[in-house]
């Protein structure tokens, strides 16, 4: 047992970035094509964030052409490059899934002062 915590420790991302729910987001995604790599921006909202340690991750919701599009990542994948908060929400419950029903201007989540 202590062999396996040990592992996960050292798999574990050292500069895991802060954020919340409501929180918009930009997640720096690594994408490998046959040999090429490169890197996709989701921007979005977060909306959840479940679990903890080594398997913890947080999901991210936008609208792409009037369609939701929702993505999870886990916080210590090595293919998340890096997470960047572009704008603190103000939110009052640990998930947002009542925005799935919503369009437009309900869907935004007000911002933190």
């Amino acid at each position: 047992m202590d062999m396996i915590k040990a592992f996960t420790e050292e798999q574990l991302k050292k500069g895991v970035p802060q954020f919340n729910i409501g929180d918009d987001v930009e997640v720096y995604n690594r994408i490998v094509e046959g040999e090429r790599t490169r890197t996709q921006i989701f921007k979005g909202t977060v909306i959840a964030k479940n679990g903890g340690g080594i398997s913890e991750t947080f999901t991210v919701r936008h609208i792409a052409y009037g369609v939701g599009v929702e993505k999870t990542f886990p916080i210590h994948s090595p293919n998340v490059e890096k997470v960047v908060v572009t704008r603190v929400g103000k939110v009052r419950r640990a998930k947002l899934y009542y925005l799935r029903e919503r369009t437009g201007k309900k869907a935004k989540v007000k911002e933190d002062i």
